[in-house]
């Protein structure tokens, strides 16, 4: 009788499989493949030979597909691309800030896993938990709530109160790498501090770790809405500062999350690809501070009851905005703007460093028939599931809602008044680049449409904010009196000294114009602002030779003090996947007014391919002026 076969040996070919699964650069001695796609092993066996037509083997492996692209150039920017580009500022001065994702970096898979097993689903019951790590919609939402520390030893203390001492500023950061092994090295403990795009940015890397096609979004002027009625309330003074919103609501100057590509069999056909992921702790989600995952389809089609908290991401992206006036302890509505939320939906292009807009695959074009069509289902939709109670949550369809009424505060939509017919415009137009360290010159535009006289008295205020849209004290108000003919336009000029705002700068740097006009012997209301985003020169980054992998490379970072003024406690922080082992910290200590300094960095390069350098400067006047290099590292001489 013939003997059976007995393994002794099994090779999974590590080496061969990681380059065709593009996980080479995280390991080379350990199997790591990609789901659906085929790999190699090879069994040795004891005593004597595999014999066709006598021996049977079966090997099963489940891999499956729910998160498979079937373009290669999105596979190579959304899973295997290790940089990238997080935008900020404003809708008119959109800047791209340089990371390091460095997903395939030393020990980064592996910290990703422990991440996995500190979750409280893990805790919880370990064996569901990883039965269920094969399902892209679980798995994102485990990770979701871990990249925050508001439910359990997550990765990242968030924090907006402008005070950092205890930690390092998130606008200091440039990668992930260093934050997550922090947080393995510290035993868990969460690393301080983040703000949105810093949870997106780690978000990303951890996804992309995973084999899960990512990206980063930045939505600005985005709504957070917390009473869920698609409505963003903002309250001004008569000076036309923005006042500290007892509902919380808030516009935000820009917000950062993410999009995770996978299949959705728990929705109806059609709502599978990208999705929205926000880990930053906003609001709860069945308990946990999550969002998502929300079917990017979804959000367009208004369909806000499909899960996973798609009606909160409905109102990030296509919210309405309505002003009050506040004075004498009374409320009056100035407008409702229906343009305001949702400007600008950003994500790094494909294989390239340019911008991609990507507002269409979140909402119609503003104003048009069907996006308020759109706006309108999605009301129906709220309303019903607050009038049936919680058990209708998940419902995909809702009978028809009479609208009627005018009342911000219900899920109803207000018609237009006649008051809301403007016949006097006012706008902000800057005169200069809003650069840091200089005067800002701007006019204030006042023109009358109508065939009547106007007597206007304009109160102008300026205030900075932190981009979570939460204000600050003014800082410079003036009042103007301006009389115009019939269809006469007229400019009032305006100055802020820097002497003046400095002191007042949040680290966002931004500065809130406003001008709240009035028209004399008439109750009506004109309310205009402009948002401005100071800026810094960037820093110059130079590779002084070829760059070869295991050569040494010398670069060399430029950079500048943009004040006219002496900065202390400088600190120049270089990374860069591939090229530096760990981030670099050079101390420069102090700067003089307008000073320019360069420093000469040596490095062996250990990957080859494309890749970037990030660099930020810090001081004890600025803390994130950045500047990033691509760099395209040769296998050989």
């Amino acid at each position: 009788m013939e003997q059976g076969l007995e393994v002794a040996l099994t090779d999974l070919q590590s080496s061969w499989n990681n380059v065709r699964h593009h996980t080479e650069e995280i390991s080379s001695d350990r199997l790591l493949v990609r789901r659906g796609q085929a790999f190699n092993i090879t069994l040795y066996f004891r005593k004597r030979g595999f014999q066709p037509g006598l021996d049977n083997i079966i090997f099963v492996a489940e891999t499956g597909d729910s998160v498979y692209l079937d373009s290669e150039p999105q596979r190579q920017e959304y899973v295997v691309n290790d940089y990238g580009f997080i935008y900020q500022g404003n809708k008119n001065w959109i800047r791209p800030c340089p990371w390091n994702y460095g997903q395939f970096e030393e020990n980064i898979i592996d910290i990703c896993l422990e991440l996995l097993d500190k979750s409280l689903n893990f805790q919880i019951d370990p064996a569901t938990d990883c039965a269920l790590r094969g399902s892209p919609v679980y798995i994102s939402r485990v990770v979701c709530a871990m990249i925050n520390s508001n439910d359990d030893n997550g990765v990242l203390n968030g924090n907006w109160s402008e005070s950092y001492l205890d930690g390092i500023n998130p606008a200091e950061w440039t990668g992930s790498v260093a934050i997550l092994k922090q947080w393995h090295a510290t035993g868990c403990q969460p690393v301080r501090y983040g703000q949105c795009w810093v949870f997106a940015a780690i978000m990303c890397t951890v996804m992309r770790c995973l084999g899960i096609p990512t990206r980063v979004i930045t939505n600005f002027d985005s709504g957070h809405d917390t009473d869920g009625n698609l409505i963003i309330d903002e309250y001004y003074d008569s000076t036309g500062r923005i006042l500290e919103n007892k509902k919380k609501d808030t516009v935000w100057n820009f917000h950062v999350w993410n999009e995770c590509w996978m299949a959705r069999k728990d929705l109806p056909p059609g709502y599978g690809g990208w999705q929205v992921l926000d880990a930053t702790p906003q609001e709860t989600s069945n308990g946990l501070y999550c969002c998502g995952p929300a079917s990017v389809r979804a959000i367009k089609e208004g369909e806000v009851d499909l899960n996973y908290d798609t009606a909160f991401a409905f109102s990030m992206v296509n919210a309405d905005c309505m002003s009050w006036l506040v004075y004498g302890g009374k409320e009056q509505k100035i407008h409702r703007d229906t343009n305001t939320v949702g400007n600008f939906i950003s994500t790094k292009s494909i294989q390239s460093d340019e911008r991609d807009d990507v507002t269409e695959n979140y909402k119609y074009i503003e104003g048009s028939p069907q996006e308020r069509l759109v706006f309108m289902r999605a009301l129906q939709k709220l309303k019903a599931r607050r009038s049936e109670g919680p058990h209708k949550a998940d419902s995909q369809h809702s009978p028809p809602v009479p609208l009627n009424g005018d009342s911000p505060r219900s899920l109803h939509m207000p018609s237009l008044r006649p008051s809301d017919i403007v016949q006097v415009s006012l706008k902000f137009q800057l005169l200069d680049p809003p650069n840091m360290g200089q005067d800002i010159r701007f006019v204030l535009l006042a023109l009358n449409m109508s065939l009547q006289f106007k007597d206007l008295k304009v109160n102008l205020s300026a205030q900075s904010l932190l981009h979570d849209g939460s204000p600050l004290p003014p800082f410079w108000q003036d009042t103007a009196f301006i009389t115009l003919s019939p269809e006469e336009a007229k400019t009032h000029s305006c100055r802020i000294p820097y002497s003046q705002y400095s002191q007042y700068l949040s680290t966002d740097k931004l500065i809130r114009i406003s001008a709240l006009g009035e028209e004399k012997n008439s109750p009506e209301k004109i309310l205009v602002d402009k948002i401005i985003t100071l800026a810094y020169p960037g820093i110059m980054i130079n590779v002084l030779g070829a760059a070869i992998v295991n050569q040494p490379l010398s670069i060399q970072v430029l950079f500048s003090n943009p004040l006219s003024e002496h900065v202390a406690d400088c600190v120049l922080t270089v990374e860069g996947s591939g090229l530096f082992k760990k981030q670099q910290r050079v101390l420069i200590g102090v700067l003089k007014p307008q000073h320019r300094a360069s420093i000469t960095l040596e490095t062996v390069p250990f990957k080859s391919g494309q890749r970037q350098i990030q660099a930020n400067l810090r001081s004890n006047k600025f803390k994130d002026i950045k500047g990033y290099r691509n760099v395209y590292v040769d296998l050989r001489l």
